[in-house]
């Protein structure tokens, strides 16, 4: 296990290297120029270049990103052109409302999704799985931004039981009911598609493994069906799901900017998607850092529980 952990990690860090290189060459090359959205006074040409060359953007690519990954290395990641602000502190301000909105709806759709989809292919056919289907469906098919502002209008505006956006609400001391509050709207707008996603692979690959020989021999030898399913088909059903969630979680993370949009979540999406309009590059990459962090972390995560939930996988 050490020597695979070990490998891993100094495959996450080339990956990680990979990454921060091409996002880097990739936003430094796109259209806009940061140093007009930083200075707009500076109008002229030289100005222009003056501003430039104070946020070292004169410079060839390669000596630019260096020397970002020589900062970076120290943990240093830059200040942000627009707020004058380190960018490390600007993202762990911002990456615990993230987690949180980003957790509690995958908590939410694993915790619907599971127990639906075993349901569906132990009774395949009947009408929890022609809605739960109907359901998938729709879920997968309607824009995350269309639903979003669909659930704001009728539970916020028209009914007024949950709040319109936002963490908190204002010039309160803190509440744990006030915080559920505000966040009831955007995780359950963020949980749709990975709910219904999970829901079908977990009808799918329950539904296989209920057709395998073990489970009649099972049964066979007096096991009652509960303890059939519990103990021998639920099991392995849980791999590709386990493989499916950890495709979960990094599309829920990039879904999240939407969802952060639409609810003023002060969360990193709404973070990057201010940096990007504003051409903020150090924010940026420091988002980019930290959410590739996460991605390569959970299919670590994801391989570990490979081998927890089937011995015969072994980690090399």
């Amino acid at each position: 296990m050490a020597r695979y952990l070990l490998g891993r990690f100094l495959q996450s860090i080339m990956l990680l290297l990979i990454v921060s290189m091409v996002v880097f060459v990739i936003i430094h090359k796109a259209p806009g120029m940061p140093a007009v959205l930083v200075d707009p006074d500076s109008s002229s040409g030289a100005q222009i270049e003056q501003a430039r060359a104070n946020l070292g953007l004169d410079d060839p690519i390669a000596v630019q990103y260096l020397r970002w990954l020589r900062n970076a290395v120290q943990g240093n990641f830059g200040y942000s052109y627009q707020l004058k602000t380190p960018v490390l502190d600007l993202v762990l301000e911002r990456l615990p409302a993230s987690l949180l909105l980003s957790g509690s709806a995958l908590l939410l759709a694993t915790l619907i999704a599971l127990p639906v989809g075993i349901w569906c292919a132990v009774r395949p056919k009947g009408i929890v799985d022609t809605l739960s289907t109907l359901g998938s469906f729709v879920g997968v098919s309607i824009p995350v931004f269309w639903f979003g502002l669909l659930a704001m209008m009728l539970f916020s505006v028209r009914w007024g039981l949950l709040p319109t956006g936002g963490m908190k609400t204002l010039n309160t001391p803190f509440s744990l009911s006030d915080r559920i509050e505000h966040l009831i709207l955007p995780a359950v707008v963020l949980s749709l598609v990975p709910m219904a996603q999970l829901l079908r692979y977990t009808r799918s690959s329950m539904r296989s493994v209920m057709r395998q020989d073990y489970l009649r021999t099972a049964r066979s030898k007096g096991l009652s069906e509960q303890s059939v399913l519990a103990r021998h088909a639920l099991r392995n059903a849980l791999i590709p799901v386990v493989t499916v969630f950890g495709l979960l979680l990094p599309a829920t993370v990039s879904g999240a900017p939407v969802t952060e949009a639409i609810f003023s979540w002060p969360g990193m999406g709404r973070l990057a998607v201010d940096a990007a309009f504003q051409r903020d590059y150090p924010v940026i990459m420091g988002v980019t850092l930290v959410v590739s962090t996460m991605v390569i972390v959970t299919n670590l995560l994801v391989d570990i529980a490979y081998a927890i939930l089937d011995p015969r996988i072994e980690l090399h």
